[in-house]
């Protein structure tokens, strides 16, 4: 494999599977990309629609023609700066398969924090529930909530109608489209409650940061799923006032639970008491920073 200025790299067919493996690492790698290793797995284990298991076992065999262009293509658009992910169109969340789009981010692994938050909340796993996942892009939040708990149903909520379209695949995909619906809607505003969980993970980038991210979230993320307003609490703030207006959205013993951004925790504590709640907790990620943030209102009056 080769690359060069202006050029595409490129694989012969008679070359081995491992050593077009060994190639592709060592051309990220030179490239700078920051996983090398994981990102020429998984690009050749997708073009060439291999196993694991398969690589180890097949690896010797030769790419052939049509295994050598579809590695260089994907290549190609990695070495572009294109994410692994959206090369292959689909991630892993909760242990579950997720299909993107343009339309939806890319499902994190600190976005678990909300699930293993919610479950949390939610020990008991035949319990019958409601739920509703507000700006659900590919349902991820939604979708591994109803994978843990079969009694739950659950309503995505996304202003994007394309975005609707891949949750409610994914659902079907991962069993649970049955006890999911999902509606196109901005926030709270069309909705009956009550909820006894209401979950998201909102645009929470403040507006002016955006152009500093790095190019494969600024150039390849949709930008409504990231901006959060100017200083990045404008959909907090659109949250907080509908559940503080209609207090019936919530159950008796309903609560938010809502990924927020590493230095958020503060003005979220702020917001949140000047809504009415009372109860506010925070979560942290897998680097130790606080991710989540769980809300139950007062229950004086309700």
């Amino acid at each position: 494999m080769t690359v060069g200025a202006g050029m595409s790299p490129s694989f012969a067919p008679t070359l081995p599977r491992e050593a077009a493996l060994r190639h592709l690492v060592r051309t990220f790698e030179g490239a700078g990309l920051p996983n090398a290793r994981s990102d020429a797995r998984f690009l050749l284990q997708h073009t060439l629609s291999l196993t694991p298991l398969d690589l180890s076992l097949r690896g010797r065999e030769p790419l052939g023609a049509a295994g050598a262009e579809a590695l260089r293509q994907a290549a190609e658009r990695r070495l572009a700066g294109e994410p692994v992910a959206r090369i292959l169109g689909a991630w892993e969340f909760w242990g579950l398969p997720f299909a993107l789009g343009p339309e939806t981010l890319v499902p994190r692994p600190d976005t678990e924090s909300v699930v293993e938050t919610a479950l949390r909340l939610l020990p008991e796993r035949e319990r019958p529930l409601r739920l509703i996942d507000l700006g659900t892009g590919t349902g991820c939040i939604l979708v591994a909530l109803l994978h843990e708990r079969p009694g739950a149903v659950g309503i995505g909520l996304d202003r994007s109608a394309a975005a609707l379209a891949i949750a409610r695949r994914n659902a079907a995909a991962n069993g649970v489209a049955d006890r999911a619906a999902f509606l196109c809607g901005s926030w709270l505003d069309a909705l009956e409650g009550p909820f006894d969980l209401i979950v998201s993970n909102p645009p929470y980038i403040a507006a002016p940061v955006i152009a500093t991210l790095e190019p494969e979230v600024r150039l390849h993320d949709p930008q409504a799923a990231l901006d959060g307003g100017a200083d990045g609490l404008d959909a907090y703030r659109a949250i907080l006032a509908d559940v503080a207006r209609r207090p019936g959205l919530l159950s008796a013993q309903g609560a938010l639970v809502l990924e927020i951004g590493y230095d958020q925790a503060n003005a979220l504590t702020r917001l949140a008491q000047e809504a009415g709640f009372e109860d506010i907790g925070f979560g942290r990620d897998l680097a130790g920073n606080d991710r989540v943030v769980t809300l139950r209102p007062s229950l004086a009056g309700r």
